[in-house]
């Protein structure tokens, strides 16, 4: 039986800091991360290239340093240093199980992290390293949503999945409202309009001018990642 071909060539997974949390209130749980970085080991087994764009919400998250008193542009300088922290832990959990990555930061960091360069990183991907992105832009006011938009744009990535702690896109936050109505396919424009959660409206402007699909999918289900690149229909397409 011939191997099941990928939809995409090239892929950027957006990873939130709380997706590493596990059952943990705080911090890296290092068995939650190193589960992920099976499938994502996986996945890239399938010849698909992979960049990650990596959040710091389980460690700090800056809107909230700012909402408590810290000046917004420290605030967030603060947050671009915790998805750095995850970029390690993640890097860490890949190359333990024989996937070669690169570690690329936003902020100048090079003990840690390669500084961006595009043609430095395509020529990663095409190698088949597996890029890391963290630090977002290593600019305040701008969300790791926006980084992971211009760097899929960037590296012409054919999708943006996006890894969430629920299924799909939802008319209301379905953690709230059981009547809560799952999309399985939905606009831009009706995001937008709708002021849905997904990703934040440059994100999502961004990929809207540009026609790239984001494909929001839940991550707690073992294998989900590898079914989106599959193409099998699970999750919410924004087109």
């Amino acid at each position: 039986m011939p191997a099941p071909k990928p939809a995409y060539e090239r892929v950027l997974l957006k990873l939130s800091g709380e997706s590493l949390l596990g059952r943990q209130a705080f911090g890296i749980d290092f068995r939650t991360t190193q589960a992920i970085a099976q499938e994502i080991k996986e996945v890239h087994a399938l010849g698909v290239q992979i960049a990650i764009m990596i959040g710091g919400g389980n460690i700090f998250r800056g809107v909230r340093g700012a909402a408590e008193g810290v000046e917004r542009v420290s605030a967030d300088q603060m947050g671009l240093l915790a998805t750095i922290m995850n970029g390690i832990a993640l890097q860490e959990a890949l190359e333990k199980i024989g996937v070669m990555t690169r570690h690329v930061s936003a902020l100048e960091i090079r003990a840690i992290a390669e500084p961006f360069i595009r043609r430095r990183v395509l020529r990663h991907l095409e190698k088949g390293r597996v890029i890391i992105f963290s630090a977002g832009l290593g600019s305040p006011y701008f969300t790791t949503d926006t980084a992971a938009a211009l760097r899929a744009l960037e590296i012409k990535a054919g999708a943006i999945l996006k890894a969430t702690k629920v299924d799909g896109v939802y008319s209301a936050d379905p953690l709230k409202d059981p009547k809560a109505k799952r999309f399985n396919r939905i606009r831009y424009i009706e995001v937008l309009k709708r002021g849905l959660e997904v990703m934040d409206a440059t994100a999502i402007s961004l990929c809207k001018d540009n026609k790239l699909p984001i494909i929001v999918f839940g991550l707690k289900k073992r294998g989900n990642i590898q079914r989106v690149v599959l193409g099998e229909d699970i999750g919410t397409t924004v087109y």
